[in-house]
């Protein structure tokens, strides 16, 4: 559990409001909305592996192996989990960010304000592509499977982002993180960090599954035209 005494309080906070007035997180919704998860991801599985089929062939062509990349992220209640993505970045991008943050005071500003950085020079040519796209979330369907995340929820969080939501992590640890949310069909990477933290609350507070239903056919425009990409 990554909560320290802060969080556990604000956490607790958030479960007895669930208790009296009933949000995103409580248990009924929660298993509900997990088996519409697993539904939605068993009628999925069959055209996603198909595109997920050719990305990886595009990348394997395009670029080096490792075709995928996989990043420790933080779930419900603040277990740690792995994230499965393609991968869209150089092989040395943790030490070429330290370079760029470190010669480049936008950069890091940039970087402390939003945690992305716009026309990153880390990421590959076809990483670009499926940035603006979206598809390199695909493979976190078999996160969705694993129970690890959601297909809507907030946009999952490394470590070293929980002390960036302050009291607000309780709302963001409530629920599963999902492969899109209210943040991704908000402008997603034109918000800034403190909106996002914002987008998460008012999603957690106002879960739904016609709701989700929304996000979702919202994320296939977004997807689409591109909306928000950085």
């Amino acid at each position: 559990m990554l909560f320290n005494s802060r969080y556990d309080q604000s956490f607790a906070d958030v479960e007895a409001q669930a208790a009296a007035t009933p949000i995103g997180h409580s248990a009924v919704s929660q298993k509900v909305k997990r088996f519409a998860d697993l539904l939605l991801s068993v009628i999925l599985v069959v055209p996603v592996g198909l595109l997920l089929g050719v990305i990886v062939l595009a990348v394997m062509i395009f670029d080096r192996q490792p075709v995928f990349y996989v990043q420790t992220r933080i779930g419900r209640r603040g277990q740690p989990f792995r994230c499965i993505k393609v991968r869209t970045m150089r092989l040395d991008a943790d030490a070429r960010l330290e370079q760029i943050l470190a010669e480049d005071p936008a950069a890091a500003r940039q970087w402390r304000e939003h945690q992305k950085l716009s026309h990153d020079p880390r990421v590959t040519p076809i990483g670009r592509f499926l940035r603006k796209t979206s598809l390199d979330e695909l493979p976190q369907l078999l996160n969705v499977f694993r129970g690890d995340m959601s297909l809507v929820g907030p946009r999952p969080i490394i470590a070293d982002e929980i002390d960036r939501y302050g009291a607000d992590i309780a709302y963001y640890m409530a629920v599963r993180p999902g492969v899109t949310g209210l943040w991704q069909v908000s402008g997603r990477s034109q918000t800034s960090y403190a909106r996002r933290v914002a987008l998460d609350r008012e999603y957690v507070e106002t879960q739904s599954l016609p709701k989700d239903l929304s996000i979702l056919v919202k994320t296939v425009r977004v997807v689409l035209t591109g909306d928000g990409s950085a």
